[in-house]
């Protein structure tokens, strides 16, 4: 199995506008820049700056989520997320105006996130302790996961495509559930690329949970992602 690397793990001292004197290498066509943060590596950096770099939306989001450590995460993950498009654009980080593309499912403003006027497509997930960051010059979704309890495995499968919930069933219960991340960040990172994410029905893809890689999608290149023990990640890349 092939897992595409990670730039190295964003560090405190990145997440100023001094740090990138030249912007970041772009992406190569059909090939995606990946940055990986550690939120309990940038919290201390990362507080103070989100006050003045997320906009009201996202303060309003981050604050909305019960949980400290996600409120936590949604803050690094977005501080990053600004300052990564900053460095990209040429633009301070709170001058990035984010929004939402209409769904192609139902036209309502959730589909992938975008910087109007610009042709760099990107993508942000988190997890607990990590987010995981995809930067492309097509549509991009991105997605990590914690290895998920038993109990949720066997809660999901039926959702899944028939050969998805198959292969789970065939699969050693030790193993089932570094099986089923490998298969929902693949999923979940294919149906953020397209902008519908959950919003599309999880049977209608096969994107497979074998360890030696996804099942082939026309007109996508989905790669398992390193992130190490204890995570599966995926990118998915639209084709040229």
């Amino acid at each position: 199995m092939c897992l595409l690397p990670v730039r190295p793990v964003l560090r405190p001292e990145q997440l100023t506008p001094a740090a990138w004197a030249r912007p970041p290498e772009p992406p190569r066509p059909g090939r995606p820049r990946l940055w990986l943060a550690r939120a309990e590596d940038l919290l201390g950096t990362v507080t103070p700056l989100a006050g003045t770099l997320l906009d009201s939306r996202e303060r309003a989001r981050a604050a909305a989520l019960h949980r400290v450590p996600d409120q936590d995460g949604y803050r690094v993950a977005h501080v990053c997320l600004r300052m990564l498009l900053g460095a990209y654009l040429g633009l301070q980080p709170s001058d990035v105006t984010l929004v939402r593309q209409s769904c192609p499912v139902c036209r309502a403003p959730h589909g992938r996130p975008d910087v109007p006027g610009v042709p760099l497509c990107f993508s942000v997930s988190r997890t607990d302790g990590f987010c995981l960051l995809a930067f492309a010059d097509t549509a991009v979704g991105a997605d990590i996961e914690r290895l998920p309890a038993s109990d949720v495995v066997s809660g999901l499968t039926a959702t899944l495509h028939p050969r998805e919930a198959a292969e789970l069933a065939a699969c050693p219960p030790d193993r089932r559930p570094a099986a089923f991340a490998r298969l929902w960040t693949r999923k979940e990172a294919y149906l953020k690329g397209l902008g519908t994410g959950l919003g599309r029905d999880l049977r209608l893809d096969h994107l497979g949970s074998s360890a030696r890689g996804p099942c082939r999608v026309p007109g996508w290149s989905i790669d398992d992602v390193a992130v190490g023990r204890g995570c599966a990640a995926a990118v998915a890349v639209a084709a040229q």
